[in-house]
């Protein structure tokens, strides 16, 4: 139907009105995701800077002073805080200077990553009332990078005398200085270890684990303070790292798979070990470890591998490789101990649960402080098997007697090998 001239001029008129209408109104605003969103959609985006990015979190200006008697706990805790609590690379600065410290608990999970940066020394209180375990807990962390050339002194020599554990098998346990707990993805790198009250460094339950050219000290003499020990984790390496304590510069206990350790430094102390195994029950299977290019030095072990005869559970230690390994006056240059038993608190009668098999030690060499330079102590009840001993050739230094091999229910093969250890 067709419309006259003023109607199309009417109409034409309210148009314009309803445009100016609505070009005055402002445009209404697109609904906050996430917020009265029945669909479910995802939150609104922070703003840019207001979270997330790298940051730091400097000790030193949270109150901690590096006079080495101010307590500097809180500070330490609240840096953690701070560094944990943010997205991103965040990092946690110990500047130079000596700072003391009570127990400290850095617990994840994280918002981003954290490097702990340790320029300065960190003390550990003597005052062992404060301790209800350890001295530095870091758990449940991915992405987590310990570095400097700081140290974690954890000023053993002071309580040493409280450890009662060769008098007494269920012993107080003083605080281990640098506990890993849950940790993956992990690096600890450069740092001093230094005296620790008991481990100086005790890893569990962690996965992907880099340990590299850090050092750890304590006396010759000093009771239970085991370099590195390993529980219940796999892919750790520990490489160009230097040791000498009172225990085991390594111990690598149930529970561990794929361990790798090169270019280690070790002595004085009692070895690099796998075990004890078979003390406590549910104890789980020991496999792929692999130490090579090491060195020791007038330890009191060289490589060993140690097992209760009472064991209280079934575990397997298998595929343990040792090659390149350099001896120096070493008393127990090669040894497997399946009698293990500290303290006396064994039974013989026992019926031995542990199996150790495929075993190699490869390109052993050097010097014995003991005629004894390769001991295979196996269980009658469950042999060793799978044993190789490849071009072993350590000799014993000493006078009257003559370097010699000891293998009791073992079972393998020796070659090219010093004519007295050819003993398998």
């Amino acid at each position: 139907m067709a419309l006259g001239s003023n109607a199309m001029r009417v109409i034409f008129l309210l148009a314009m009105v309803v445009c100016a209408a609505h070009a005055g109104k402002p445009a209404p605003k697109e609904k906050e995701k996430g917020k009265d969103d029945k669909s479910g959609g995802a939150p609104a985006e922070a703003p840019s800077g207001s979270a997330g990015g790298s940051g730091s979190s400097d000790i030193s200006k949270l109150g901690a002073k590096g006079d080495g008697k101010t307590d500097s706990t809180k500070a330490l805790n609240d840096a953690w805080s701070a560094a944990c609590g943010k997205e991103g690379a965040q990092t946690l600065m110990i500047p130079k200077g000596d700072y003391l410290a009570g127990p400290l608990n850095f617990s994840g999970p994280c918002k981003g990553s954290v490097t702990i940066q340790l320029d300065g020394n960190l003390l550990g209180t003597t005052d062992l009332s404060q301790y209800k375990g350890n001295w530095i807990e870091i758990e449940h962390v991915d992405n987590l990078v310990i570095t400097g050339k700081g140290t974690l002194d954890g000023q053993g020599k002071q309580v040493w005398d409280n450890n009662k554990c060769a008098q007494k098998y269920d012993c107080k346990i003083l605080p281990n200085s640098l506990v890993l707990d849950y940790v993956n993805n992990g690096t600890v790198s450069g740092i001093t270890l230094l005296n620790a009250k008991f481990f100086h460094m005790n890893i569990f339950q962690c996965k992907d684990m880099t340990i590299k050219d850090v050092t750890v000290t304590a006396p010759g003499d000093s009771p239970n303070t085991d370099g590195i020990h390993i529980g219940d984790s796999s892919k750790v390496t520990i490489t160009g790292t230097t040791i000498g304590v009172g225990d085991d510069c390594i111990s690598i206990g149930p529970g561990s798979t794929g361990i790798n350790i090169t270019g280690v430094t070790c002595g004085p102390g009692h070895g690099i070990s796998v075990g004890s195994l078979g003390r406590y029950k549910d104890e789980k299977d020991v496999t792929d470890i692999n130490v090579k290019d090491c060195t020791l030095k007038k330890t009191s072990n060289g490589v060993r591998i140690k097992s209760y005869e009472d064991a209280a559970c079934v575990v397997t230690a298998s595929k343990l490789h040792y090659e390149n390994i350099a001896m120096e006056d070493v008393a127990n240059p090669i040894i497997i101990d399946m009698k293990y038993c500290p303290n006396k608190i064994c039974t013989a009668k026992g019926d031995s649960k542990v199996t150790i098999k495929d075993v190699t030690f490869k390109n052993i060499t050097g010097t014995s402080s003991t005629p004894e330079a390769v001991s295979l102590l196996c269980s009658d009840k469950i042999p060793c098997s799978g044993v190789t001993m490849d071009n072993i050739k350590v000799e014993y230094k000493g006078t009257n007697n003559k370097t010699m091999a000891v293998c009791n229910n073992a079972k393998g093969s020796s070659t090219g090998c010093l004519k007295e250890l050819a003993c398998l």
